[in-house]
């Protein structure tokens, strides 16, 4: 038996560890201890109760998966304000007709916070532990990330447009600065950020001034690329160039850049990506919904290019379970690529992992379960009838369970759902608050002038 330096704090004994180590196999009746927030201690042979002993506090996983917290490599989660506003509507009809007038008219930063307080708490609850976000009022978001216990990339959305607490787009890259600073150190689980929304939004000298910001604080660059047909043809015809080489000649293309979508790209600008160390975040589930198209995944990832998985926001998709994303980012790649070990379920479960994490430059602290990194986990419940027998772990994870399956959530060795039961934040209240916002929206855009608008969010959410 190893000796530990330090009692835990928090043992977790008795199920199937997935560590998500490259080549590591799953160990069965696993133990792992918890101090401060780290993980200091991982056992192989069972150690039943006995390993808990002296431990400030147990969860006994037996019947039970154990396995890094997921990571939603790109959402906006305050959007849940706005799940299910404008479904089944054209891409232009729904950004400039529904959603930019809404944004315009309810967002604040009160607005915000409820709204991103119902995303972090969807999160909990389907066993996402950290995700990056980019949106309008991000001060609002990283309050309600802070509150949650939860881990996230929190960047201040940038476009060229008036937007929401930004009415004049000269101040767009100031203001985004200035939530930079204002969040930097403030805690280990917050990374502060900037998202240009896309180069069609934003000029040339915005995405310039943008990338500089990010570097500056040592944070990563969030960009929408290639997501429409319509941003290649535009680009095009603006530039001559398609997108990925319209950012490079701008010099923003490298390994800060953190791209979601990715959808329409050629052979060469895959190569580029590749070269200029670009990392990438699939939506399948978004792109599907707004008939955006279907990533090259499979691809991308023959030629290393590291991807993560990520939901977009709940007016796009409509949820935040990266469960469903998973499943959904193997099978579609099946299907589009016409071979059926195309993404296979443990590369599915690795990008919402270990490759989410390297995406965000947060691998060397979570997105695989080994000494000294933080200890943010989850526990799957197996105990259900969709999750008999299990076979094979990977594929029952990505294939059969779903976001309900989680039992427990933890992040830096603090629980925040215990049992399917909230320890953090008031469910009752966040959703009573979010209904009222909603009820005002339903009664408002009832007489909105239903025309188009200069844009105030993320094309494509």
């Amino acid at each position: 038996m190893e000796k530990y330096t330090h009692k835990p704090d928090l043992v977790i004994s008795g199920g199937t560890l997935l560590t998500m180590v490259d080549g590591a196999a799953p160990i069965e009746d696993a133990t792992i201890r918890i101090h401060s927030g780290r993980i200091i201690g991982i056992e192989t042979a069972p150690a039943g109760f006995t390993a808990a002993q002296g431990a400030l506090d147990r969860i006994d996983a037996k019947g039970c998966i154990v396995m890094p917290g997921l990571v939603n490599a790109h959402t906006h989660a305050a959007m849940t304000l706005f799940r299910g506003y404008a479904d089944d509507l054209p891409l232009h009809q729904w950004l400039f007709d529904r959603i930019f007038p809404a944004e315009a008219a309810f967002l604040s930063d009160d607005t915000v916070y409820w709204g991103a307080l119902l995303g972090c708490l969807e999160m909990i609850a389907s066993g996402t532990t950290c995700f990056a976000d980019g949106y309008f009022f991000q001060d609002a978001t990283a309050r309600a990330v802070q509150e949650a216990g939860l881990r996230a990339v929190v960047a201040q959305g940038v476009i060229d447009f008036p937007a929401p607490g930004v009415p004049d787009p000269a101040d767009n890259i100031r203001e985004a600065c200035a939530f930079m600073e204002r969040w930097q150190g403030v805690s280990d689980r917050i990374t502060a950020g900037l998202f240009c929304h896309s180069p069609v939004t934003c000029s040339a000298a915005t995405l310039k001034a943008g990338a500089a910001a990010s570097e500056r604080f040592g944070a990563p660059f969030q960009i929408h690329l290639s997501e429409t047909l319509g941003e290649v043809d535009q680009i095009l015809r603006q530039t001559g160039r398609r997108p990925a080489s319209y950012l490079d000649q701008l010099g923003i293309l490298d390994g800060r850049m953190t791209a979601a979508h990715a959808v329409h790209l050629d052979p060469d600008e895959m190569r580029l990506l590749k070269e200029r160390s670009v990392r990438l975040v699939n939506v399948p589930e978004s792109n599907m919904k707004l008939a955006s198209g279907v990533a090259p995944v499979t691809s991308l990832m023959r030629l290393g290019i590291p991807m993560g998985l990520g939901t977009d926001g709940c007016c796009s998709n409509n949820n935040l379970d990266m469960f469903q994303e998973m499943d959904t980012a193997a099978k579609l790649s099946k299907v589009f690529s016409a071979d059926p070990i195309a993404l296979t379920a443990r590369d599915a479960l690795r990008m919402a992992t270990s490759l989410g994490a390297e995406v965000l430059g947060l691998d060397s602290r979570i997105g695989t379960i080994e000494i000294g990194k933080a200890a943010d986990l989850i526990v799957i419940d197996l105990q259900k009838p969709h999750l008999h027998p299990v076979y094979d772990p990977y594929s029952a994870l990505v294939y059969a369970a779903s976001g309900g399956d989680v039992r427990d959530t933890i992040v830096e060795g603090r629980i925040l759902m215990r049992n399917r039961s909230f320890l953090t934040l008031d469910a009752a209240e966040i959703m009573r608050k979010v209904s009222a916002v909603a009820q005002r929206i339903t009664t408002a855009t009832a007489g909105l002038n239903q025309t188009s608008v200069a844009p105030a969010s993320n094309q494509g959410a």
